[in-house]
C-alpha cells in the first residue's frame, strides 16, 4: 500500500515524542532526590500554602460573604437550589471558595518555582547532562516575570470560566487537569531555555515542540492531585521541562537545524 510508509513514519514520530516526554519526566523524578534540589523542593509549595493560609485567616469571612451574595443573586445559585439532591445552600460559598483557592495555591507555587527555583534547576541539569551546551542568554528576568504573570492570569481566568463544569461532577476534574497541564508548560518553557538559547532559538524550539510540551504537562499536572507528592510537583515540573527543552535545543544545534518561529 502506498500510504503505509507515511503511516509508519507518523507512528515512529509519535513514539519518539512520547519517549522524549517519558525520559524527561523520569529524569526529573530521579534528579529530585539530589541533595541540592531536595533542599529547595518543598519551598515553592510551602511558601504558596503559607501565603494563602494567612490571607484566608484574615479574609475568609469577607470572601464567603461576597460569594454567598453572588450565588444568591445569580442564575447558578437558583440552578443549584432547584437541582441539588442535598441542601447545599449554606455550604455553596465555602465549596466554591475551596475550588478557587486550591488552584490558586498550586498556581502560586508553580510561579514561585519558575521565578526563583528555575535558575538552580537549569544550572544543575545543564552542568550534569549538557556541560558543553553554549549559553546564549536569549531570555531575561523581565521576560520570565511577564511570562509567569501572563500564564497565571490566563489560568485563573480560564479556571473561573470553567467552574460551572464542576456542577456536572464529570467534566470538572479532567478540565482542571488539562488547564494545569497548560499552565505548567506555559510557565516553565521560557525559563528552561532562557539561559542557553538565543532569542530566535527560544522562540523556535518552543514553536516546534508545543504539542510535546502540552503532553509533558499532563503527568506533572497529575502530581498535583496526589497528597504529599503535590508538595514536590512544582520542582519536578521545572526539572521535567528543563530536561526536555535542553535536550531538544542540544539536538537541534547538533543537527544544524534551528526552527525560526
Amino acid at each position: 500500500m502506498p500510504g503505509c510508509g507515511g503511516i509508519v513514519a507518523v507512528i515512529h514520530c509519535r513514539s519518539f515524542v512520547m519517549s522524549d516526554v517519558l525520559i524527561a519526566f523520569a529524569r526529573a523524578c530521579r534528579d529530585l532526590w539530589h541533595p541540592r534540589l531536595l533542599a529547595v523542593a518543598l519551598l515553592p509549595m510551602l511558601a504558596a500554602l503559607g501565603a494563602w493560609l494567612v490571607l484566608a485567616f484574615f479574609y475568609w469571612s469577607v470572601w464567603t460573604q461576597a460569594l454567598d451574595a453572588w450565588i444568591n443573586t445569580s442564575a447558578a445559585g437558583g440552578w443549584v437550589a432547584a437541582h441539588a439532591a442535598l441542601d447545599v445552600g449554606r455550604y455553596a460559598a465555602w465549596i466554591l471558595l475551596v475550588l478557587v483557592l486550591v488552584p490558586l495555591v498550586f498556581a502560586t507555587a508553580s510561579l514561585l518555582a519558575a521565578l526563583l527555583a528555575m535558575p538552580l534547576i537549569v544550572g544543575f541539569v545543564a552542568a550534569r547532562d549538557y556541560p558543553r551546551l553554549e549559553r546564549l542568554r536569549g531570555g531575561s528576568f523581565a521576560g520570565s516575570l511577564f511570562n509567569g504573570l501572563f500564564a497565571v492570569t490566563a489560568f485563573v481566568l480560564l479556571w473561573m470560566l470553567t467552574l460551572p463544569l464542576w456542577l456536572t461532577a464529570v467534566l470538572g476534574p479532567p478540565v482542571a487537569v488539562a488547564l494545569s497541564a497548560w499552565l505548567n508548560q506555559r510557565l516553565f518553557r521560557y525559563d528552561a531555555l532562557a539561559e542557553h538559547a538565543s532569542a530566535d532559538e527560544l522562540r523556535g524550539v518552543i514553536a516546534g515542540a508545543r504539542g510535546s510540551l502540552f503532553l509533558l504537562g499532563f503527568p506533572v499536572a497529575l502530581l498535583y492531585t496526589i497528597p504529599f507528592v503535590n508538595l514536590f510537583a512544582p520542582v519536578i515540573g521545572g526539572l521535567a521541562f528543563t530536561h526536555f527543552l535542553l535536550a531538544r535545543l542540544a539536538a537541534e544545534r547538533a543537527s544544524g537545524i534551528v526552527i525560526d518561529a
